[in-house]
């Protein structure tokens, strides 16, 4: 995916909060440049796997909890550029290593001595801890490869990762949230673990159209394997991203508003309006715009208007709200 990803930005305002059963593992490179938002000072972000601490909880936070967990030590300052560079590449890799470590971060600016006990001299400093004692450990903004072996190394080869089936769960609960960021994450990772799965790659291409990454969004759906290529989540965003491309031919929707007004029966203003209407996230007004087509002249342009319809109710989905309310009234309309 292109450098241009709108999802480089600072979505994720929940610092990946959702349903810590997503840390889905893998460490190949992510294909989306997806960075988590910050979380508040003092929170955890990424479930239970990433917290900060102070020079009084570091006891609880890394020496007692390493020995039941490998615990990673990312010593920073808010003055530090390379902490800037190596943090969010940490905590990404941390989350995707599906809870075989945990991280700690800790601010050597309000907390200086832990560091000075342990001889840093220069930051930003990570150090893994087993069992109580510091094992291992590295300086400066690393790559992610190397990041990644590291934890491999720490953490052991063991995946941890849940089913798929719940991190795409995970992903419709932070969209439903309007975490956006955070759903483009957990897409992000199964498609590093699975990246035959339809669902992810329809989820993050939808996520990416939207954000108005139209290329982005179709190189992702040349990545599903051919014999799944016709799979409905696939379809679905293809028809919606159609569905936008003919609505943005149209041109300006007063002047269908103004051919209505002046001649409700001009059923290809109406058809071109609901277009539009579509196109700008008015579902319930395109399709009663459609019906009203459809209960006026059921073959208006070789029943045109249902046929619409119907590519809207595939685009939009099943289960969409718009969809079985609209449904509702197309079939009341043909077989009352």
């Amino acid at each position: 995916m292109s450098d241009n990803n709108p999802f480089g930005g600072s979505f994720g305002s929940n610092g990946g909060q959702y349903a810590t059963t997503v840390q889905y593992g893998g460490t190949e490179p992510a294909r989306a440049k997806v960075a988590p938002g910050d979380a508040p000072a003092g929170a955890p972000a990424g479930g239970d796997v990433i917290k900060d601490t102070t020079t009084a909880a570091f006891a609880a936070d890394v020496i007692q909890e390493s020995r039941r967990q490998p615990v990673l030590v990312d010593f920073w300052a808010p003055w530090c550029g390379p902490c800037k560079q190596l943090t969010p590449q940490l905590e990404k890799a941390v989350k995707a290593a599906g809870g075989k470590v945990k991280l700690v971060k800790m601010n050597i600016d309000d907390h200086p001595s832990i560091a000075g006990q342990l001889g840093i001299q220069s930051i930003p400093a990570v150090i893994a801890f087993k069992d109580g004692q510091p094992v291992d450990g590295f300086m400066g903004a690393v790559p992610e490869s190397q990041i990644a072996e590291f934890i491999t190394k720490v953490g052991g080869k063991g995946n941890g990762a849940p089913p798929v089936a719940e991190a795409l769960a995970a992903a419709a609960e932070a969209r439903d949230a309007g975490d956006m960021q955070a759903a483009a994450d957990i897409y992000d990772a199964v498609l590093a673990q699975a990246p035959e799965t339809v669902e992810a790659i329809a989820g993050l291409g939808e996520l990416l159209f939207e954000a108005g990454d139209t290329q982005g969004a179709e190189a992702l759906l040349a990545t599903a394997p051919e014999a799944k290529k016709d799979a409905p989540a696939l379809g679905a965003l293809r028809a919606k991203m159609a569905l936008a491309a003919q609505a943005a031919a149209l041109g300006n929707p007063a002047e269908f508003e103004r051919r209505l007004a002046e001649n409700p029966g001009d059923h290809q203003a109406r058809f071109d309006l609901a277009m539009i209407q579509n196109a700008r996230g008015e579902r319930m007004a395109a399709a009663d715009n459609l019906l009203a087509i459809v209960k006026a002249d059921r073959g208006w342009n070789e029943d045109g208007a249902k046929t619409q319809l119907l590519q809207f109710f595939e685009a939009w989905g099943m289960t969409d709200e718009a969809t079985l309310a609209a449904r509702r009234k197309l079939s009341s309309l043909l077989f009352s």
